[in-house]
């Protein structure tokens, strides 16, 4: 039989509509990287970092294991339309090599069960476990087919998958998950059409074909008909898919594999950044864990309309109006199924219309601040805010001296900001000038390690500065001290909530070293949310759109998150959060610097 039908034709055409736009499209954002990603590019790209990014593509574009963690309906939903599509075409792809080893075009392997001509003539297969191939890939179909239904049963009721809302989509969004969501059933329509004729198929085409061939629908016109538009839903959805959500499907790919090298997102919009916003399925999982939408209702600014507004380059205004209404406290990147860095493409939008306030005599003040000679001695950071909590700068006044640490307090007397807070709100500028001033400080002071208490300070110093000396928390420190005896406390046995920051957690990955110390100093509790999961106090400065009501619902809710367990001391590592639970008047709040330092061991 002649391999070929006008009908392939829709399918023929979107797959080349496919190709051209996306090497089209990967070839400019591929253009627009950076000098220093590009250099990151060239540096590894020989390396064996492929290898890493293969794995992960395999584990998170095929298998979903990230989304599985959150929810196992969810990611199972996720997992068999993407790796059981996979499947059909890998294992079609080899059925078809079975049946013509000598060759075959490209449409024959999707439209395998019309074109297989002895099925077509009655006669039984010619090649080699066609009946057993067969079945497997009805087997792949049905479980495809139940993902599909899954994804169904989310978009009219998304609670029995784990989530309490899910995403907006734009026209052709909606479009493309409607050719999406055709295919599936028009193949299976198709092939039972086709083996109410000829008999061919697996168990679960037979059985379809014996039920149309019963309802007098076995005949040319039905079959031809219904493989017309399943290969009009294929070309539709192929030649949609670069300007919609799927896109992610191959961008995703590129993302893991620029980040295995090694690239990041810069401050300014570049060809990765295209790569990050073409790589978010809009799957919405970032939506219920924003306190934001948990604790305020607001439900329009999350990371996956920021993403789509910038990507459908809708008007600016509404752009920065989204970026600006965030509380920047990372949860919506720590739930990112991609690993998409929400919170910088924020910063790029907040950054754009706030270069031209800069002024040449901004910082004329720092000018006269000199480094202390703190040659053999570490420079200790105490930040804006832990001046306005002063019992944690002295307690790590009291440890320092007890264990006989040399320091220079390089912000005691006259305080310089770290400019993170600054960079947040998207005044660059201003925050690269304090970041220069705070270099040279360091530098000249010839100090061999700095110190912070405040988490803000603690991020900006260690991703944002180009120090040559190694940059801690004070957590990382005390268990250092700790682990090493120089530094040693008695037991207090308060129950103890601790309470992990957003900058020092998510934005860090510090979660172990502050358990560590507080596990050796008091007795420590399990806490509901915690970790990566921790709530934000609300109070984090990442939002300058909130009035006071509003941030004291998000505090409220992150601090009835420690009271459920009912301690008898809330602690955290971070003075903005200390200061937030404190005006709570609930209970004793802490930082852990404090309470190492009131059960300190003298004379060590």
């Amino acid at each position: 039989m002649d391999k070929f039908a006008f009908y392939v034709l829709p399918f023929c055409a979107g797959v080349v509509a496919l190709l051209v736009i996306s090497v089209w499209k990967y070839w400019r954002w591929i253009r627009h990287l950076d000098k220093l990603q590009r250099a990151t590019v060239q540096k590894n790209i020989w390396t064996w970092k492929f290898l890493p990014a293969i794995w992960e593509t395999v584990r998170e574009s095929l298998l979903h294991l990230r989304i599985s963690k959150k929810n196992l309906v969810l990611g199972y939903m996720h997992r068999s339309l993407a790796f059981g599509w996979f499947l059909l075409i890998v294992v079609g792809a080899l059925q078809a090599y079975l049946a013509w080893p000598h060759g075959h075009p490209l449409w024959a392997a999707i439209f395998f069960n019309y074109f297989e001509p002895a099925e077509r003539a009655g006669i039984s297969p010619n090649f080699t476990h066609a009946a057993l191939m067969a079945n497997i890939m009805d087997a792949l179909l049905i479980y495809v087919l139940s993902g599909l239904a899954l994804a169904m049963l989310k978009k009219l009721w998304s609670r029995p998958l784990g989530m309490k809302r899910t995403t907006r989509h734009t026209l052709v969004d909606r479009l493309t998950k409607l050719s999406l969501w055709c295919i599936f059933p028009l193949r299976l329509l198709s092939e039972g059409l086709t083996s109410s004729m000829f008999g061919n198929g697996g168990f679960m085409v037979k059985a379809l074909g014996t039920v149309l061939a019963t309802l007098n629908f076995d005949n040319e016109y039905c079959e031809y008909t219904s493989w017309m538009l399943y290969s009009i839903a294929l070309g539709t959805f192929f030649t949609l898919m670069p300007f919609s959500r799927y896109m992610h499907i191959f961008t995703e790919v590129f993302l893991i594999y620029f980040r295995q090298l090694g690239v990041s997102d810069s401050n300014k919009k570049t060809g990765y950044t295209m790569f990050e916003l073409s790589a978010c399925s809009r799957c919405g999982i970032c939506i219920d864990g924003c306190p934001m939408n948990k604790e305020l209702g607001v439900r329009n600014m999350q990371g996956v309309y920021m993403l789509q507004s910038i990507r459908n380059k809708e008007r600016q205004s509404h752009q920065e109006a989204l970026a600006e209404n965030c509380l920047m406290c990372d949860r919506c990147v720590a739930d990112c199924p991609v690993g998409i860095d929400l919170s910088i493409v924020r910063r790029q939008v907040r950054i754009q219309n706030k270069e031209n306030i800069d002024k040449q005599s901004t910082y004329e003040y720092l000018k006269p601040i000199k480094a202390f000679n703190a040659i053999g001695r570490v420079a200790y950071f105490g930040g804006c805010m832990s001046h306005l909590t002063p019992g944690i700068t002295e307690a790590m006044e009291s440890i320092f001296q007890t264990v006989g640490q040399p320091y220079w307090f390089m912000d005691q007397e006259q305080g310089i900001c770290c400019g993170r807070p600054l960079l947040q709100q998207g005044f660059e500028k201003q925050a690269a000038e304090l970041r220069r001033k705070n270099s040279e400080l360091i530098a000249n002071s010839k100090a061999t390690m700095l110190i912070t208490s405040c988490p803000i300070c603690y991020q900006s110093f260690k991703k944002e500065y180009n120090l040559a000396i190694p940059v801690v928390h004070h957590t990382e420190y005390l268990a250092a001290m700790l682990k090493n005896g120089k530094l040693k406390v008695r037991f207090d046995d308060r129950k103890v909530a601790y309470h992990d920051p957003c900058e020092l957690g998510r934005g860090c990955g510090i979660y172990d070293e502050p358990r560590y110390v507080l596990k050796n100093t008091t007795n420590l509790l399990k806490t509901k949310e915690e970790r990566e999961h921790s709530l934000c106090c609300g109070f984090n400065m990442g939002n300058p759109l909130l009035d006071l009501e509003q941030q004291t619902k998000v505090r409220n809710a992150a601090r009835d998150n420690l009271m459920a367990v009912h301690p008898d001391v809330i602690a955290t590592a971070c003075p903005m959060c200390k200061k937030a639970f404190a005006h709570a008047d609930t209970t004793a709040v802490k930082d852990v610097a404090e309470i190492v330092a009131a059960n300190l061991v003298k004379n060590q």
